[in-house]
């Protein structure tokens, strides 16, 4: 096994630092998708309306969107065994407070399980941007696609398999059993943290945390809060346009504070960089593509064709397989042929899998669909993941946690923006077809039509970034 050597001077594994980084990265992040499924379960057991249940998503994504930008100066400060092992045991903390929440507390119960809910998110926060960052460190510039290849299945495999896993556990379990499997999971990867295998790889450039920044970057849950209103009913607009501007406003001075402090809490000046830009776009791009797979393809298999959830939830296997096959591959071929090349085969690809989808919604074909659906995620393989390596090596080695921050961050933002705009478009699509006079079937194809026209036009702005980068060989980054 290659010997790397960490910042005490002693030398480690690099594959059981990989491969123990990625389990415990991949089950956190599984959380983040895994409880659609589970939403008319726990509606029932703390009789709340599908509105609130679905905070559990939400408010996810929110804190989520907050911790990220922390996460460079907690690697530049912090040693990384410790900052990873807090991260785990504060998810674990979440899921068992989650786990203890008696149903019998109602409402009052379900927004306690929130705040372990919210402890869970933040863990994934700070680790999300960091696992990245930390592999591109530790990773020598031509082997970097290939390692950020196999990182890709955390990346792209586990939201996949959240409403895999959770139909399987759902099936035969109940819900708690869910939050019960990742503490397991979690807790076997603090011990194998704690025996070594995970070390202190990080140089440190110390720095004291500016608490301004941090309470200025809160205006990204404003904005995420409002963007996540889109398509709902009885919403109070005012009051959302009135949030929307005070957040805009905060992003606005963040930004401007990051700009003119010596050490700032995010290093915005990294987007000056040309490639780096446009690798942030196409990884949001495909991002785009896989969470609305993984969102809509659902909804279609249970309202249009009339599946179980069951059924739905494993239609979304072969997706994730094929997925997860393409990840390490597609990363040699990035550090074989370039990153241009790479990224082009994948955006064709998503582009031809939400064309064909497009045109075959009307024949009610499970199979026709899914097939159409692995085209979409294994296009993403060829894509998100070579896109973050691609912008990490733009950058000067001091830089990429803060790179892989900010790509992390707009990433989330504009996926949740994709989910959310896909949503009120099948949605009023729908509604406007059956005020027609339409059929309930018909009307539903219309939405999804609707929704499969955005997606490829949306994936051929991809398309032509992708046309646009400046096909810079790991070789030649050296």
């Amino acid at each position: 096994m290659e010997k790397s050597i960490d910042q005490n001077g002693r030398s480690y594994s690099r594959f059981w630092f990989i491969f123990t980084l990625l389990v415990g990265t991949f089950t956190m992040s599984i959380s983040q998708s895994s409880l659609s499924t589970a939403y008319p379960t726990l509606m029932n057991a703390f009789g709340i309306s599908a509105s609130t249940v679905q905070w559990l998503t939400t408010g996810f994504m929110l804190v989520m969107c907050v911790s990220m930008p922390i996460s460079p100066w907690m690697l530049n400060n912090l040693n990384f065994k410790t900052m990873f092992m807090g991260a785990l045991a504060l998810f674990d903390v979440g899921s068992l407070m989650i786990i203890l929440t008696p149903a019998s507390w109602g409402a009052g119960g379900f927004w306690f399980m929130m705040i372990g809910r919210a402890m869970e998110a933040f863990a994934v926060g700070v680790l999300f941007p960091s696992y990245q960052s930390v592999l591109l460190e530790i990773t020598p510039k031509e082997k970097r696609g290939t390692v950020m290849g196999v990182a890709g299945l955390v990346m792209g495999s586990a939201l996949a398999c959240g409403p895999i896993v959770s139909g399987i556990v759902l099936k035969f379990f109940d819900w708690k059993s869910l939050f019960i499997l990742f503490m397991l999971v979690i807790t076997v990867i603090i011990v194998m943290a704690g025996t070594g295998l995970i070390r202190d790889v990080m140089v440190r450039h110390t720095s004291s945390l500016d608490w301004l920044s941090v309470i200025l970057s809160i205006g990204l849950i404003g904005v995420m809060y409002v963007v996540n209103l889109i398509g709902k009913q009885n919403v109070n607009w005012l009051s959302a346009i009135v949030i929307l501007l005070i957040s805009l406003a905060a992003i606005a001075a963040f930004c401007y504070r990051q700009l003119h402090l010596e050490q700032p809490l995010l290093e915005l000046r990294v987007m000056q960089t040309f490639n780096y830009d446009l690798a942030i776009l196409l990884t949001s791009i495909s991002y785009i593509a896989l969470i609305v797979t993984t969102i809509i393809f659902p909804l279609y298999y249970q309202g249009v064709l009339h599946v179980s959830p069951f059924v739905s939830g494993m239609a979304l296997v072969p997706g994730a397989v094929f997925l997860s096959i393409l990840n390490p591959l597609t990363g040699k071929l990035a550090d074989k042929i370039g990153f241009k090349p790479t990224m082009i085969v994948g955006m064709l690809m998503i582009i031809g899998g939400w064309l064909a989808a497009f045109f075959i919604l009307g024949r009610l074909s499970l199979l026709a669909m899914i097939l159409c659906a692995m085209v979409i995620e294994g296009g993403n393989a060829f894509v998100m993941m070579p896109a973050v390596t691609l912008g990490a090596n733009a950058l000067p080695n001091e830089l990429v946690p803060h790179g892989t921050a900010v790509i992390t961050t707009v990433r989330q933002v504009l996926g949740s923006a994709g989910v959310a705009v896909s949503t009120i478009i099948l949605t009023v699509g729908t509604a406007n077809a059956l005020g027609r006079g339409s059929t309930h079937l018909a009307a539903a194809l219309h939405g999804y039509h609707l929704v499969f026209a955005l997606m490829v036009a949306v994936e051929l702005v991809g398309l032509v970034l992708a046309l646009m980068l400046k096909d810079v060989r790991q070789k030649d980054a050296n």
